[in-house]
């Protein structure tokens, strides 16, 4: 058996909390509106570029204000954000034409071999078809494969690294 203390551990007693009268108790609600920006879509860029056009004699502070606002929903973006993609708009406009998707996408996809990128879209619907998993490990393999056997892409100009 223990033998009976008559003092407590070294730390002391905690009181009993007393529960205030005003007090909320904890939730998991989010702020109606995110504090920080997100990335944009190209479909949002060209929304904003349509504003911009119907509205030539807007500032930019105000175009932000308005996106920040709107009632189909708030685009969250700074100043400085657009000046830079005002800046990129040719670039960005450009990039509707040359990829099926690409209102949908917040980067610029970039291939560098299309024909291993064909080959390797292929070998992944395959693999779908027979209900078998791919990881990162496998498509390296066989993108190394494509590279040498298949395609035989020039040594110097293969992908270094893995992925």
């Amino acid at each position: 058996k223990r033998k009976p203390r008559a003092q407590h551990a070294p730390y002391k007693p905690r009181k009993p909390r007393v529960q205030d009268k005003n007090s909320q108790p904890n939730s998991v609600r989010h702020p109606l509106q995110a504090s920080k920006h997100t990335i944009l879509t190209l479909q949002d860029w060209m929304t904003v570029f349509m504003y911009i056009d119907s509205h030539p004699g807007v500032s930019q502070d105000a175009i932000v204000q308005h996106f920040k606002t709107r009632p189909e929903g708030a685009l969250i973006f700074d100043q400085s954000t657009l000046s830079c993609k005002l800046r990129d708009r040719q670039k960005l406009e450009a990039r509707i034409h040359e990829y099926p998707n690409a209102l949908s996408m917040k980067r610029q996809h970039i291939v560098t071999r299309p024909d291993v990128e064909r080959a390797l879209y292929l070998w992944i619907k395959h693999m779908e078809a027979k209900h078998e998993s791919i990881n990162g490990a496998m498509l390296v393999a066989k993108r190394r494969k494509f590279e040498d056997d298949s395609i035989g892409v020039p040594t110097e100009e293969r992908l270094e690294g893995d992925g």
